[in-house]
Parts: structure tokens; sequence; C-alpha cells
């Protein structure tokens, strides 16, 4: 069985107006046995994702603030002391973020995405919670501000939706970060990507779809849905020559284990 090690069921795509149970009923014929559900507004999203999970079995939700709404009044206005008290306040919630820094939109001030992504470094310290980090163009302050808010020692964590560099992987290797890998290493011209996860250790991966983004091959430009997560979870399995089932197994261990979590 498999788990979507982030998601998001909150989406439009997927509210139960448009049929999410139907989705859901779709994972586990596939396969998937639990997804984590990601939240990238406090003011405006969480509460509603958390009622979203909380009935369903084998699904889970974080909360933070993703990068391009780090500029938001209503986002800035959390506190660090409000942040942990969210991340605490119901077993539904097993992580901090979406959050981090993205210089590629940069829809957000990139002062204010620091201020952002320090803030929910210091509650993932504060909570023992793993913080699900967002990287795109870059991949150096990425690294800098968790190793000057850890003082090096770096933290529980995971970089999600990995395609930066082989160093900046190597980098969050070493400081204690899980890599997880989207339909994104699929693509075709994901090589580099794929030279990359050969090297990761078999303890630190875990798969996820990002979905309704970025769907693996062969739905390319389709809307995602969990239950498109073994196609990526086969692909990481090829390119460490063992089989989809023992990847599988593998992949739910390591997030179970990393969220402190287990199967219901």
């Amino acid at each position: 069985m498999w788990i979507d090690s982030h998601c998001h069921l909150n989406h439009v795509k997927f509210t139960p107006d448009n049929g999410l149970d139907g989705v859901l009923a779709d994972c586990r014929a596939q396969g998937v046995d639990g997804m984590l559900s990601i939240n990238c507004q406090i003011r405006e999203e969480f509460q509603g994702l958390l009622e979203l999970v909380k009935p369903l079995d084998n699904v889970w939700c974080t909360v933070g603030t993703h990068p391009h709404e780090a500029s938001l009044p209503e986002e800035k206005s959390v506190t660090l002391e409000e942040l942990v008290r969210l991340a605490t306040s119901d077993l539904k919630v097993i992580g901090i973020g979406e959050c981090g820094l993205d210089y590629f939109y940069k829809h957000a001030a990139i002062e204010d995405q620091h201020e952002c992504f320090r803030k929910h470094i210091r509650a993932c310290l504060a909570t023992d919670k793993p913080v699900i980090i967002h990287a795109r163009d870059a991949d150096d302050d990425v690294i800098r501000l968790i190793r000057e808010e850890t003082n090096g020692q770096g933290m529980r964590g995971i970089m999600h939706c990995f395609s930066s560099s082989t160093k900046m992987g190597h980098e969050a290797l070493e400081l204690g970060l899980h890599i997880s890998f989207s339909g994104i290493l699929t693509f075709k011209k994901s090589q580099e990507l794929r030279d990359f996860a050969r090297d990761v250790p078999l303890d630190r991966l875990l798969v996820e779809t990002d979905s309704p983004y970025l769907a693996p091959e062969p739905h390319r430009g389709q809307m995602n849905t969990p239950a498109y997560v073994p196609l990526t979870g086969a692909c990481l399995a090829n390119i460490k020559d063992i089989s989809a089932k023992e990847m599988a197994r593998i992949t739910t261990e390591n997030f179970y284990k990393l969220f402190k979590v287990s199967s219901v």
C-alpha cells in the first residue's frame, strides 16, 4: 500500500461537490492507503481542511503558510505561538507547512518569505513535527536559513516535490531531511533528477503527487490525483532496482516513522 505524502484534497477540484468520495475510492482501488493533505493559508484554509480530514481514515493534514502567501497581512499576523498551538491542536495535524521560499514567481516579498520560513522552522523545532519545505529557485537560501535556525543541526522534515539541484539535495540530506519525489520524476526531461534519486538512501525516500498538479507520465497535462502516486513509486522503484511492492513498503514505513503516526 502506498502513502501520498503531499496532496491538496481541499482544492476546488477535490471538493465533495466535485466527487471527493470518488477520488478516495479510486485511491483505495489503486493501493493508496493514506494521504497527507497540505495547508497553504492558515487563516483562509486551515479549519476547513482539518474538518475535511477528521472523518477520513489514514488521511491527515498540516498547518502552514505557502511562500506565495507570505506577504498576506492575515498570514503575517499568525504568530509563532499560534502556529505551535494549531500544530498541536488535533491528532490529525501531523506536520508544519507547506512553507519555504519561491524566487521563481515571487508572489510574496523575499523578506516576508524569509520571515515566514524562519517562523515555520521554529515551530517545527518547538513541536518536533516535520516541516514540509517548498523550494524553487532558492536553493542556497533555503539551506542557509535552515542552518541558521537550527545551528547547523538540521531538523525533521521533507523537501517536497524535489526538483532542485543535486548539490542542494545532498545538503538537505546532511541536514536530516527526507526527499519526496513527485510526478516530475517520470518526465522525460528529468534524467538528472533520476540520477540524484539513485543516491538518496532508501530510509529517506517518500513519494507524493502534489495533486491536483503535476500528473506523472502517462497522464502528464491532466488533472492529478493521489491515485497516481503508484506511477511515481514504480518509477522510483525502477531507479533503485527493487520491486514496486518493496518501494511501497519502504516509503510507507518511512512516512509513518517520520510523522509518528500509524495506520488505522
